[in-house]
């Protein structure tokens, strides 16, 4: 495994698991002794991404979609931590205003799939915008944007609260439903759109 895979790795564990500590605070889950999840995150990420670039060196699309996985995790826990503060700070859990909170959470967290995506996970290095790659995903993001939202809003606000969860954890479950349809758009998109080399 390449130190650059390891270092960053690392990193993105404990961003990820600095964010679930705050979710799970925000959405009332009390886990013992959860102050080790940012200690514990960033070693289990540095073992995914050992064992993907065990697996990679024989076939680069297996360590993209191991880097792209990684890189999603955190996409999706700073998606869900801007959704829990905004949620926190302002006591808004449906409607309307929920599903603009989810729009400019799912924004910050596209902002950052770029720049990982671009630089480590497809390694196309380069300038921070090119035009026309950033063009491209702008629109592979706003058709991610509108798979993510519309999943997570048709949860909330049509479905409903269900099996007896707080509205604060429901809004949390429709959002973490939402991640998973975008993800494989986003993949696939990503990798034969926008990055393609």
């Amino acid at each position: 495994m390449k130190k650059k895979d390891a270092i960053i790795s690392l990193a993105i564990g404990l961003l990820i698991g600095i964010f679930l500590f705050f979710i799970l605070k925000n959405v009332g889950i009390e886990i013992a002794n959860s102050w080790t999840i940012p200690i514990i995150l960033p070693f289990l990420a540095l073992l995914g991404m050992f064992t993907v670039s065990i697996l990679g060196k024989k076939f680069i699309t297996i360590l993209q979609m191991g880097r792209f996985l990684l890189v999603g995790a955190l996409n999706t826990f700073i998606d869900l931590g801007v959704l829990n503060i905004l949620i926190l700070l302002s006591g808004i859990t449906a409607g309307l205003w929920f599903s603009a909170f989810k729009s400019v959470s799912f924004l910050v967290a596209t902002i950052n799939s770029y720049f990982w995506n671009k630089h480590w996970t497809f390694g196309k290095g380069g300038n921070a915008f090119a035009g026309k790659e950033f063009s491209k995903f702008v629109v592979v993001t706003a058709i991610g944007m509108l798979v993510n939202v519309g999943i997570a809003s048709l949860i909330v606000n049509v479905i409903g609260v269900q099996f007896g969860v707080s509205e604060k954890m429901w809004a949390t479950i429709g959002a973490v439903t939402a991640s998973f349809f975008a993800w494989a758009w986003n993949f696939l998109s990503s990798k034969f759109i926008v990055f393609k080399s």
